[in-house]
């Protein structure tokens, strides 16, 4: 009884699964894009902003971090500000908590939609794994029903059931390759705020603060 209703669900599973992970590769190439928009911005501000620590770094001018903080345009700029103004108000005593605070509040929008994009790259293969089982089990099912069905009936069902593997791999790839690449985007950029807070302290201390 058990047996007929697991491949009774079989028939129309596996068209589901099929249907679950179309839905799961919108949803992916959706973040994937939203995600490209808003780190290039951010990261291309952070580039420019290493760029002119890397300058203040060799010609030993820490009061760059005065500049910094009037550029609102960028991540850096922000928590530079932000510090800077905390400097004035209240000395060098809690300047670094600032930053800190900054950037954990930054790095949870900055990862925003990257564990959905984890979860899906992690599960898609299993959910397709699961279609084609259930794909299979309706072919060879299909085949003890019927009786006048033969071997290609049962190849035609198993090639059909093997989509659901290649659409579960077709979602997991992209989201894996764009999960690694905006991590990695993310951590330069937090690396990039670090640098600054650095370059903060080291201008409180110069202060006297």
């Amino acid at each position: 009884m058990l047996t007929e209703k697991i491949f009774a669900m079989a028939h129309y599973a596996d068209q589901v699964i099929i249907i679950v992970l179309a839905v799961m590769s919108v949803v992916s190439i959706a973040m994937i894009f939203e995600r490209y928009i808003s780190l290039r911005r951010v990261s291309a501000e952070s580039r420019r902003v290493r760029a002119r620590i890397k300058v203040a770094l060799q010609s030993g001018d820490i009061d760059d971090f005065s500049d910094i903080a009037k550029d609102p345009t960028s991540l850096e700029g922000q928590a530079a500000g932000q510090a800077m103004k905390y400097l004035k108000a209240h000395g060098g005593k809690g300047f670094e908590d600032i930053f800190n605070t900054f950037i954990l509040n930054e790095k949870a929008e900055l990862e925003r939609y990257l564990p959905i994009l984890a979860t899906i790259a992690s599960n898609a293969p299993f959910i397709g794994l699961l279609g084609t089982v259930l794909g299979i089990m309706k072919a060879f099912n299909d085949l003890a029903v019927a009786q006048d069905a033969g071997q290609q009936t049962v190849m035609a069902g198993i090639s059909t059931a093997l989509i659901a593997t290649a659409a579960g791999l077709f979602v997991a790839i992209p989201a894996s390759i764009a999960y690694n690449y905006f991590t990695r985007k993310v951590k330069s950029t937090l690396t990039s705020v670090e640098s600054v807070k650095e370059l903060g302290l080291a201008y409180a201390k110069a202060k006297g603060q």
